[in-house]
């Protein structure tokens, strides 16, 4: 049974991507798997050349597959010393083995139909991510969201395919959930996505007392580079990160450190610098 994106189903991958907030026990780990990609990325974009797709997108199939290993083929983790024998089987078709990990890798976008001109949305990016991965999740075991995208994020407690067509619901991924990698990414302001290109102003919105994002306008915490030990403080500068991300091509992590990514990113909201932020003296 095929899935398709449609309008509710966009919305759904959207809605979750803005409320994905990482478990505070897997961080530190979230943080090294993204440094990782960030490693590779020159030979993400080799693929990107090939086909392109997305360097991102590349990376965090490569994260889930095989582990960030150039040994691997990209389509599902079987050594690059013969085809594949794991469904897909018998990839690529053309060439002698050992393959080279960028030719593999292209084929594998290409078995996908992945290219330049695939949506590659937020809501776009999410949908090829868990179509890598197969609709098992989606149409077998619905109350428990894809751990291939959710895993270490308050989205996902447990639930998982231990084996080809064998279900636990007790059991829980240990791997980082590829939407979960994608959120720090973006947050980091390493990638971009299709529909979310750099923010632009919105001063008059931001005027307003309550604009179209339902909830009145944060109090405004002063820049600083270090959390606060007050609580107070620091919730202050959590619900204005929280704020400040519901607009269209802003993503910070709610840290509670107003910085400067936060103050840059009131800048685009406000025309302003987080007020103490020396660059608006």
């Amino acid at each position: 049974m095929a899935i398709r994106l449609t309008e509710p189903l966009r919305q759904e991958y959207e809605q979750l991507f803005e409320s994905c907030d990482i478990l505070s026990k897997r961080e530190a780990e979230v943080e090294r798997s993204v440094d990782r990609l960030l490693s590779h990325r020159d030979r993400y974009q080799t693929v990107t050349e090939r086909r392109g797709v997305p360097w991102h997108f590349v990376a965090l199939v490569h994260s889930m597959e095989s582990g960030c290993s150039f040994r691997c083929h990209l389509h599902n983790g079987d050594p690059l010393t013969a085809r594949t024998v794991q469904v897909p089987a018998g990839r690529p078709k053309r060439g002698t083995p050992p393959f080279d990990w960028e030719v593999s890798a292209a084929d594998a976008m290409a078995l996908k139909r992945l290219d330049g001109d695939t949506d590659w949305s937020l809501a776009g990016t999410l949908y090829q991510l868990e179509r890598y991965n197969g609709w098992g999740y989606r149409m077998y075991h619905s109350h428990v969201l894809s751990p291939y995208l959710w895993s270490f994020s308050t989205h996902y407690t447990s639930g998982r395919y231990v084996a080809d067509g064998r279900w636990s619901d007790s059991a829980v991924s240990r791997q980082c959930g590829a939407a979960v990698m994608l959120r720090r990414l973006v947050e980091r302001g390493e990638t971009d996505l299709a529909d979310q290109p750099a923010a632009t102003l919105y001063a008059q919105v931001a005027t307003e007392p309550a604009g179209d994002k339902g909830s009145q306008r944060p109090l405004v915490s002063r820049h600083r580079m270090r959390r606060s030990r007050r609580d107070a403080e620091k919730e202050k500068a959590q619900r204005l990160q929280r704020w400040l991300t519901s607009f269209p091509g802003i993503f910070l992590k709610p840290d509670g450190i107003p910085g400067d990514r936060t103050s840059n990113a009131y800048r685009l909201v406000t025309g302003h610098y987080l007020p103490g932020d020396p660059r608006g003296e």
